[in-house]
């Protein structure tokens, strides 16, 4: 499906040596071959971080209102070359059209916004110093240097964009190391990247696996922004550390729908479908534990399943599919080994629960259990597929405890029409984003506010103030003027030391900091 020109293109933008070694990339809606592709080794790694450290000196000394312009003009390529990406967005995750265009608006939001407020949060600020008029201080952000972006499979625009864009126009260079299964997705974004402007070497990509040419990328970085599973996750930190730089990880969830008792039933079944199946399931803030409540627990689980079983999924690029095929034969099998254990089990399957090899090797339908105990492997193990448990509770409290149960703190959702109540239920859960009367898309798409996980969710945020200047070190630098920190005026050390102690309390007095 990807045209074989297109496919060159892009991969002549690959860090890649003369003769490298390649690897078959199947394509998700047939499980064929679709094209080899040549993979980095360790000198194609150092030769990346060398071209990227030398470019990123005079990078950085472009005026932050260039960098701006320049992902002002990425901005406005992505839109106006949408049906390119969406074919090969489709092409490489198998996911419906409608869910690729997700990815496309994302990236033009995500540019627009660290676009327009990079100047704000870039720009040097006074700060009052020690003494105030006698030191002059001024909080810079520098940037970090090199960038290392790994990042999934599942939103490769997104994920590859969305990183990048905010240490570009911190004054950082960046070496990404995407999935092999979407590749070619990010080489469009590099390629796109320098034919609006950025300078060819500022971004690099290295091809490879996560525990070879991803700890390659780790071990040079300056920075490492990683998104993936809990358990990569762990190691990416544990090797960012040993090398005393930080890393920002947006990690794994078993994420919580709490439906109260008040809530719309036709509208929060159309909620719950669009949060429990989009991308198939496929998105790291994807619910996949409802608790509803026991008063309306059978009339929403009748509206909910019957959307769930109208949803169409087909094969092909067209419009008009509402789900997509998993993206690979690991991921179909961890999908089906979940409901089967949860089956085996006693839980009882509402809706789907089987694979569809008539449509594609890696389709499973969108799946609804009840009855899921503690004891079953979809309890508390994030599926990453299209499975939601539902559970009747007795009440809010009931459901707090249930949504707060997991180890993982990404993404939560409260239904209800009484939006204070659900406010103060929100509150309360332990997730670094949380949704009222939406599942997942009013968090993610409002990016001035930041978006991350807790506990084993992972550290670190994306989108918000943060988003950008994690990117960059604070360096103060203060003046001190007329007087030194000495005992001045021939003052003993008694003497100027008691100065100092009434001047603290002229100051605490004052209100002063």
């Amino acid at each position: 499906m990807i045209p074989d020109g297109l496919r060159q293109r892009l991969l002549a933008r690959a860090s890649v040596g003369a003769s490298p070694s390649a690897l078959e990339v199947l394509d998700p809606f047939t499980g064929d071959a679709s094209y080899s592709l040549p993979l980095s080794v360790e000198a194609d790694v150092d030769a990346a971080f060398d071209s990227a450290r030398r470019a990123q000196i005079s990078w950085s000394r472009t005026s932050v209102h260039e960098r701006a312009r320049i992902i002002l003009r990425f901005h406005d390529l992505v839109l106006a070359r949408r049906a390119e990406v969406l074919d090969l967005l489709q092409s490489e995750t198998g996911k419906c059209r409608r869910d690729a265009l997700e990815e496309v608006l994302d990236v033009a939001l995500v540019a627009r916004h660290y676009a327009r407020d990079a100047a704000r949060l870039l720009r040097p600020r006074g700060k009052r110093g020690v003494f105030p008029g006698l030191v002059k201080v001024r909080e810079l952000h520098q940037p970090k240097g090199v960038v290392g972006v790994i990042a999934p499979w599942n939103y490769p625009l997104t994920l590859v964009s969305g990183d990048t864009i905010p240490a570009l126009l911190a004054g950082n260079a960046v070496v990404i190391k995407p999935d092999t299964k979407t590749s070619l997705t990010a080489l469009w974004v590099l390629d796109l990247l320098i034919e609006v402007g950025v300078p060819e070497s500022v971004v690099r990509i290295v091809l490879g696996d996560g525990p070879g040419v991803g700890g390659m990328l780790i071990d040079r970085a300056d920075y490492v922004m990683f998104t993936g599973s809990t358990a990569t996750g762990r190691l990416v930190a544990q090797r960012c550390g040993e090398r005393l730089i930080d890393c920002s990880l947006e990690l794994g969830g078993k994420n919580a729908m709490i439906v109260r008792a008040d809530a719309d039933i036709a509208r929060s079944a159309e909620i719950a479908e669009r949060a429990c199946f989009a991308n198939a399931g496929q998105l790291c803030v994807s619910i996949e534990r409802i608790y509803v409540d026991a008063s309306i627990a059978d009339e929403f689980t009748a509206a909910f399943v019957e959307r769930v079983n109208a949803i169409t999924m087909k094969p092909g690029l067209e419009w008009g599919v509402q789900m997509g095929t998993l993206v690979s034969a690991d991921q179909r099998d961890r999908v089906l080994a979940h409901i089967a254990d949860a089956v085996a089990k006693g839980a009882r399957v509402l809706a789907g629960g089987t694979a569809r090899p008539d449509l594609g090797p890696y389709y499973v339908e969108p799946t609804v259990l009840t009855g899921v105990t503690d004891d079953m492997v979809c309890f508390g193990a994030e599926t990453f597929g299209p499975v939601v448990a539902i559970t009747a509770v007795s009440g809010d409290e009931e459901a707090i405890a249930l949504a707060n149960d997991t180890e993982y703190g990404l993404n939560a959702s409260v239904l209800s029409r009484d939006t204070r109540a659900a406010a103060r239920i929100a509150s309360r859960l332990r997730a670094g984003t949380v949704n009222i009367n939406e599942g997942f898309a009013a968090t993610w798409g409002s990016t001035r506010a930041p978006m991350g996980g807790m506990g084993a969710s992972g550290s670190g945020r994306r989108h918000g103030d943060q988003g950008l200047l994690k990117y960059t070190e604070a360096q103060t630098i203060a003046t001190a003027r007329l007087i030194g920190f000495g005992a001045p005026f021939g003052l003993s050390d008694e003497q100027w030391g008691e100065t100092m102690i009434t001047a603290m309390g002229v100051m605490k007095r004052l209100g002063l900091k």
